[in-house]
């Protein structure tokens, strides 16, 4: 399928040739669900913790004597049952949260997700981004989105300098062609595709 292309102002400039199968998918939104919640529960670490009996400081001697003084028999003041004691059946740092993500069905969902996008009149393919200014890069975004939307920006593989000059500007967020992932596009309005990228997304 042919897409247009535009240079910094705005204006249109050529076409592209792209993939009907990368921006031409039908629209899965169950699919595009299940596949941006594994993302998320992947990227979730296991901040809660507690410690149990033996990481509590102190507890080593025995409170007192096993027989003879008539009180129940204890081994430690860090008990789980004593104030101040370990904690039983806590959360901890070890809990897994990942999914499983099959590639097919990860390939297939963030086609789907470009796809809508493109359809919604999301997408715009420039044909360069090379820029070493902030304050260049920031117009060339006033350009294309007026509103302050969130902006994805995705930029060919050679282009590194683009990393640099768009990373202090904000709701905007920069991601190679390798890197693209489900969860950034649902969480960014607009996406802005350099034209070598639009031809490397397979």
């Amino acid at each position: 399928m042919q897409l247009e292309v535009y240079n910094k102002e705005n204006k249109k400039v050529e076409t592209v040739e792209v993939s009907d199968e990368v921006f031409g998918a039908k629209w899965n939104p169950s699919l595009v669900h299940q596949i941006s919640v594994s993302e998320r529960a992947n990227s979730r670490k296991p901040f809660a913790a507690v410690k149990d009996r033996s990481e509590v400081r102190g507890g080593g001697k025995k409170p007192w004597a096993q027989k003879g003084l008539g009180r129940a028999r204890h081994g430690s003041i860090r008990s789980p049952i004593w104030a101040g004691g370990g904690v039983t059946h806590g959360p901890r740092r070890e809990k897994d949260f990942s999914k499983k993500i099959n590639k097919k069905m990860k390939r297939a969902a963030l086609y789907a997700i470009i796809s809508k996008k493109v359809s919604d009149g999301e997408v715009r393919i420039i044909d360069d981004l090379k820029t070493e200014k902030t304050k260049n890069f920031a117009g060339i975004v006033k350009n294309f989105f007026k509103n302050k939307t969130s902006i994805l920006v995705v930029p060919g593989k050679g282009n590194k300098v683009v990393f640099r000059s768009a990373r202090n500007l904000p709701k905007t967020k920069v991601t190679g062609v390798d890197s693209l992932n489900v969860s950034d596009f649902l969480s960014h309005r607009n996406i802005l595709l350099e034209k070598e990228a639009a031809q490397e997304i397979k």
